[in-house]
């Protein structure tokens, strides 16, 4: 099968492209380094020909909700369009548990494109993961001030990227609709997963937790991002991907 792999370059998506490759497909990378820009469509009709189907593992930085829903409203847009007049049989996207229970900030984004993909003019498939166990990683690296390291009070269930792309992969046979969600095999604080991860790569720091104001920060401390009944569970912890570094 010939796959292409939009944010093959990121997070989940390094992992997709390796699974994928392992298991025989063609791999096609949708993402600037390769000449793909999904933003402005430059390059995409072009890296779409021959291509069975699509994993659509996009991110971007920003937590603020309208920036969110332009940057997965404009990728969306433009990779089903592609994928129509490519051909193309299978669009496959990863969303996130909660966001449409929870849609501020970057969770908006997910939101307006599992709607977008769900009534767009290719045959779909939608699989939602809990966080990934680098989150904590992002976290420690993202919030620190000085010897400060700001955490947002939260639970998370986080679940191996790697096992996220075996998933996705596997997924890409056939198209499914909505899936049963995956997440990691045990709840965590997030305060105790990024301390565990700055005494495991030699960075602690004075970590202080922040509750979330909002809706969102609600729902980072409720459990409405966890997994619910039904859902998959991975099978690394956290600890034991913190005993990988």
């Amino acid at each position: 099968m010939r796959i292409a792999v939009a944010g093959g370059t990121g997070t989940v998506g390094r992992h997709v492209v390796d699974v994928a490759r392992e298991r025989g497909h063609e791999v096609v990378v949708l993402a600037r380094s390769t000449g793909v820009d999904l933003v402005t469509s430059v390059g995409l009709d072009t890296a779409l020909q021959g291509v069975d189907a699509v994993v659509d593992v996009t991110s971007t930085s920003t937590q603020s909700a309208a920036e969110s829903e332009r940057f997965f409203g404009t990728v969306t847009r433009n990779l089903l369009a592609a994928e129509k007049s490519a051909g193309v049989g299978h669009h496959l996207a990863l969303g996130i548990v909660g966001s449409l229970d929870a849609p501020f900030g970057y969770y908006a984004g997910k939101k307006v494109q599992e709607e977008l993909v769900a009534d767009g003019p290719v045959p779909f498939t939608i699989l939602r993961a809990t966080q990934f166990h680098e989150f904590a990683q992002q976290l420690h690296g993202g919030y620190s001030f000085g010897p400060l390291i700001l955490v947002p009070k939260m639970v998370s269930q986080p679940v191996a990227a790697r096992e996220v792309a075996e998933r996705l992969v596997e997924l890409t046979a056939a198209p499914a609709g909505r899936v049963a969600d995956l997440a990691g095999p045990r709840v965590e604080q997030m305060t105790e997963m990024v301390r565990a991860y700055g005494i495991a790569v030699g960075k602690r720091g004075v970590l202080v937790t922040v509750p979330l104001p909002g809706g969102f920060g609600k729902a980072m401390r409720d459990g409405t991002t966890l997994a619910g009944p039904g859902a998959d569970l991975g099978r690394q912890t956290f600890d034991e991907w913190i005993a990988t570094l």
